[in-house]
């Protein structure tokens, strides 16, 4: 049995507990949920009903403080797991602390993993099972898979190849759905397919609810970097986001508008400039597509818009979906990892077998 709080009830949180009650786990109990104004802790551990928690939530009168939340967590009779669904620097910031006081961690949140390198030692140093951490018996665990890819098997995948002495030469590949919904639908070979204008297509994303709010949050490639820099530094890297070479492929005039609103108005203006950046990719039977490269060897790990030829694996995605190859010394024809790497079914997915991977190894299943 584990106790488990859950910091951030929103779409993935909600989407967690849903799955928890589905399955009806009997080693896992949540005794905790707090959102960003409420809190709810049980008395005496006892579970909190997943059948009837968001009444429970909103009638609560107990401000949220994690603070007790992580005392009280940490005083509990059996190990307990904290999970943040948010997606908050400040929340990421105080990983140390929970580790320190005993708990757990996991989460989809990408702060704390790719943020400065100094806050990533400390979450390593105070963990029993990242790579570079130094194991002991009663230190706690840090799982986050769902921050690259939701819950496809990338990071335990690159984990493995870690920890078992494989040489990680290069990890690649299409870590955003967003983009890559974008790019399989503006970039194609196929002699059937309806040419489209760039910003048309950026606007079905926007209305399916693919993008960020702002698309630039996409489109400036921040959000692959980060993952970049996750995968980057469980290989063995340095890598920051201040000095990883990111390619924003947000037209510089639009870069600083001052509204989403204003950038979507304004960017047909500049559907031939990627018009001509797709044909000359077409005349070469190449297709672009909006990758992320962990050069382990070569030192040239970043984020940029890249030419593949209709041969690639890349080449012939559909729809939103991620794909990343590992390239190692024993796979040198690369490992490919693929399918749904956003959404909130698939990152509570993540979040969930994280969990249960604790839970697991603290009983000594």
């Amino acid at each position: 049995m584990v106790t488990v709080g859950i910091v951030g009830v929103g779409l993935v949180g909600s989407e967690l507990l849903a799955q928890l009650h589905a399955t009806g786990s009997k080693l896992i109990k949540i005794v905790a949920l707090t959102n960003s104004k409420r809190m709810v802790v049980s008395d005496s551990y006892a579970e909190i009903s997943l059948v009837d928690w968001k009444n429970k939530l909103a009638g609560s009168t107990t401000e949220a403080d994690i603070s007790h939340l992580v005392q009280y967590l940490s005083k509990s009779p059996e190990h307990s797991i904290i999970i943040d669904c948010t997606s908050s620097d400040h929340i990421a910031s105080q990983y140390p602390s929970w580790l320190s006081a005993g708990l757990s961690i996991v989460t989809p949140n990408k702060k704390g993993f790719s943020g400065s390198l100094s806050l990533y030692e400390q979450i390593t140093s105070l963990s029993n099972n990242l790579p570079g951490s130094t194991p002991s018996k009663g230190k706690p665990l840090v799982y986050h898979e769902s921050t690259v890819g939701a819950g496809l098997p990338i990071l335990s995948t690159l984990t493995d190849l870690v920890k078992t002495g494989d040489k990680v030469q290069k990890v690649e590949g299409i870590f955003s759905g967003t983009l890559s919904y974008i790019f399989n639908n503006f970039s194609t070979l196929s002699a059937n397919a309806e040419k489209k204008n760039f910003s048309d297509i950026v606007k079905v994303a926007k209305e399916l609810g693919y993008t960020e709010p702002d698309p630039r949050d996409d489109l400036n490639g921040m959000d692959v970097a980060r993952k970049v820099t996750i995968c980057g530094r469980l290989a063995g890297l340095d890598l920051d986001l201040s000095t990883l070479a990111v390619e924003n492929i947000v037209p510089q005039e639009l870069q600083g508008v001052a509204s989403a609103d204003e950038f979507m108005s304004k960017l047909p203006q500049f559907d031939d400039h990627f018009q001509k950046l797709n044909d000359a990719a077409v005349q070469n039977g190449e297709v672009l597509r909006y990758v992320g490269v962990v050069d382990v060897q070569g030192g040239g790990s970043g984020v940029k818009l890249v030419r593949y030829p209709g041969s690639h694996p890349f080449a012939s995605l559909q729809g939103s979906d991620n794909i990343i190859k590992f390239t190692t010394e024993r796979f040198p024809n690369g490992i490919i990892v693929q399918g749904a790497g956003a959404g909130a079914a698939v990152t509570a997915f993540g979040i969930y077998s994280d969990i249960l991977k604790i839970q697991e190894r603290v009983q000594g299943f």
